[in-house]
């Protein structure tokens, strides 16, 4: 399966945004909040329109489905669909805490066969393609890798910081990370044994990081151990 030319402009449109972001992020932003308290910022918004803008305008016959555009049932009707976060991880943004990410997948038929993360205050770009393997930053990468004698588990800092944790932290090192998909894409890399989350996910939060782990040799899977369907 060759995604070449996919990839190449979802990178090319991913550091667009990710400049934006950080030219947005320099000049000062105000966040709005949204109907379930989850921060808004005008990064979010032109990081959208700029992923929005390429995606669609290359590849009109592919669905669209992103964390900050209306949602339209003409895209279940696709073979192909873009599954957009322009910022996950927007209140870690807002704080200045660099553990955000601009996440895309491509996902055929249910099943995601793209990804990109990028951390744009980091500089950090992990791609993978279905049969492609996983890449940080050009250099090919792998979550396989021998456990120390106490595996690092990344999580919400939230969750941590309630106690949800606390009965692992003789077993594990607990560290926390702010977005989902960041640290879906630091376990792909082996910067991490394991990602928990202990709140439900929309797809866009982790479509692009399930494709990664994969690639890179792990596995995402839910509660009970099922795979996850775009």
């Amino acid at each position: 399966m060759s995604l070449e030319r996919e990839m190449k402009l979802v990178k090319a449109a991913v550091s667009e945004a990710a400049e934006a972001i950080m030219r947005i992020a320099e000049h000062g932003f105000e966040a709005d909040y949204k109907a379930d308290n989850s921060p808004l910022t005008a990064a979010d918004l032109e990081a959208d329109r700029i992923l929005k803008e390429t995606l669609t305008k290359n590849f009109s016959d592919y669905g669209w489905l992103s964390e900050e555009t209306r949602d339209h049932p003409s895209r279940l009707e696709c073979r192909r669909v873009w599954i957009v976060d322009p910022i996950d991880g927007t209140r870690e943004f807002t704080m200045q805490i660099p553990e955000y990410a601009i996440s895309v997948a491509l996902a055929e038929r249910g099943e995601p066969i793209l990804g990109v993360i990028c951390n744009p205050s980091t500089g950090e770009l992990f791609e993978a393609v279905r049969g492609g393997g996983t890449k940080l930053n050009s250099q090919p990468v792998s979550s396989n890798h021998p456990l120390g004698d106490r595996p690092v588990v990344e999580a919400s800092r939230s969750d941590i910081e309630k106690g949800r944790f606390a009965a692992f932290e003789s077993l594990m090192e607990i560290r926390p990370c702010g977005s989902i998909a960041y640290k879906l894409a630091r376990l792909a890399a082996g910067k991490a044994d394991s990602v928990f989350s202990l709140t439900p996910k929309n797809e866009w939060d982790i479509a692009a990081g399930v494709i990664l782990v994969a690639e890179a040799g792990g596995k995402v899977a839910g509660t009970s151990g099922e795979a996850f369907v775009f």
